[in-house]
């Protein structure tokens, strides 16, 4: 008996060690799960939504406006994660008494949309704004994004001073005039107004994620 008992003493402790390993092997998973568990309520909660299930977010913009191009990011990355469900309204707002050169943008980006390329230059002019906000004749920067798009520049920059580009960027200012809008960028979710220090990423995603919460399915 006395020879054999190294040999129990040796597997008595590879014992010990298994069962350590198991254990921490279970641990690990559940602090994994717990990391993944806002990610996937998030996740299901969109899965979850039907097809008619549409939050409408609308925008009071401005494209020199520092503000807006900071918050552009999150919401053309809001955009694209909830596709169909979010129903993206974007509205010009140029301040021009302090944005020297916000009207020739708003100007540019109504142009593009004759040509149905609103969105690519929305994002151009947020996405380059330190290129243009401060240059003497932006036109001519608005002009080769236009290039780049693909335009037809002969139309774009007869479009530019356009009446029927004019006249929508007055209904847009029109609206906002009508609602008490004098500020941006100004955040409306389905027709209720964003407080200014909820019109954050954090803040405009959470108010999406509210509205579009009574909607969702309930999962079976």
């Amino acid at each position: 008996m006395t020879n054999y008992r190294p040999f129990l003493i040796i597997a008595l402790v590879l014992l010990v060690a298994a069962a350590g390993t198991a254990l921490l092997l279970k641990s690990n998973q559940r602090v994994d799960s717990s990391r993944d568990t806002n990610t996937e309520s998030s996740d299901n909660a969109k899965k979850n939504l039907s097809a008619d299930a549409v939050v409408t977010l609308e925008e009071f913009g401005d494209y020199q406006c520092p503000p807006c191009g900071q918050l552009h990011p999150t919401l053309k990355k809001l955009k694209q994660e909830y596709g169909a469900n979010l129903n993206f309204i974007f509205r010009n707002l140029p301040l021009t008494k302090i944005h020297h050169n916000a009207l020739a943008a708003a100007q540019a980006a109504e142009a593009a949309r004759v040509q149905n390329r609103f969105w690519e230059m929305h994002d151009l002019l947020y996405e380059n704004q330190s290129l243009w906000k401060d240059d003497i004749n932006p036109r001519s920067i608005f002009t080769k994004f236009a290039a780049d798009l693909g335009l037809n520049i002969t139309q774009f920059v007869r479009d530019l001073d356009g009446q029927q580009i004019q006249m929508r960027i007055e209904a847009d200012e029109d609206a906002a005039a009508k609602q008490g809008i004098d500020g941006t960028p100004t955040i409306l979710i389905n027709g209720r107004q964003l407080r200014a220090e909820m019109t954050t990423p954090d803040g405009v995603r959470k108010g999406i994620e509210v509205m579009l919460s009574a909607k969702a399915t309930p999962s079976r």
